[in-house]
């Protein structure tokens, strides 16, 4: 269950680029333990193979200091240590190398559970943690959710971050409906009317200060979602099985457009 000051928008779950928060670290280091801690009773040739790799291959210490008999003890302190307290770009590294490893290369799916569950902007493909998001859509959603001139909006588009970054039941379906109703919310602020179209509010835009006819006519189509009767936002609410992927394209594509409606917009 999330909690109150999440629920309320009181912290937002920003996506994580170029850092990693202490409950990122701390699923991912359980993960690792508890798979290395299973397999170390009936596994013990590739565990001691992984054992080598790790001290040999990642931390490049001479494999006889490592001391006799506690080989397994060392690894979990070394991996512990890495995972915890190192710069985030060294936990990647070690994810990199877990997922990488023939013994534990069956985790990749289950990092990306936990990258995805803790509103990581990073995803292992193929073997490589690949940047899922641009650092300027993270700026953008950032400058949007801190904008308080447009409160209305803004509480909108915090409610479909939270939805969709909620690391017990991501809500994807309502977060769609969250970002289309931002994009509402602007259109209703613009014209100053509360049931006011999209078609609308362009109308406003392009007398105050001119739209290229194919740009509004762009715009009308693609946001067509306005529409309760016809448009994709009825469709999208009968899709049966509604992706990250899909609510992370409306939050995106919403904010930007709201963004652009606010530099548009008629100056009183």
């Amino acid at each position: 269950m999330s909690k109150f000051s999440e629920r309320h928008g009181f912290k937002t779950s920003i996506i994580q680029i170029e850092s990693m928060d202490k409950k990122l670290r701390v699923s991912l280091w359980n993960l690792m333990l508890l798979n290395i801690k299973a397999r170390i009773p009936y596994d013990t040739e590739n565990c001691h193979r992984f054992e080598k790799e790790f001290f040999v291959d990642y931390l490049r210490v001479p494999y006889d200091e490592v001391e006799s008999g506690k080989g397994f003890e060392q690894l979990l302190s070394e991996l512990k240590y890495c995972i915890l307290n190192k710069p985030w770009y060294e936990v990647c590294d070690v994810v990199e190398f877990i997922a990488s490893s023939v013994v534990f290369d069956y985790l990749a799916e289950d990092f990306n559970n936990i990258l995805q569950r803790e509103a990581s902007g990073y995803r292992l493909i193929n073997g490589q943690l690949t940047n899922i998001y641009e650092k300027n859509e993270v700026e953008m959603l950032q400058e949007a959710l801190q904008d308080g001139q447009f409160v209305g909006v803004s509480k909108h588009l915090k409610r479909a971050l939270e939805l969709y970054t909620d690391r017990e039941a991501p809500d994807y379906r309502n977060s769609i409906k969250e970002s289309i109703s931002a994009v509402e919310s602007m259109v209703r602020t613009i014209t100053s009317e509360p049931k006011a179209s999209l078609s609308k509010a362009l109308k406003v835009i392009d007398d105050a200060s001119g739209l290229h006819k194919a740009l509004k006519e762009g715009f009308a189509k693609l946001y067509g979602y306005t529409s309760d009767e016809d448009g994709i936002r009825h469709a999208m609410m009968n899709e049966p099985n509604i992706t990250a992927a899909d609510a992370k394209y409306f939050l995106l594509s919403c904010t930007s457009f709201v963004n652009y409606l606010k530099e548009k917009m008629p100056q009183t």
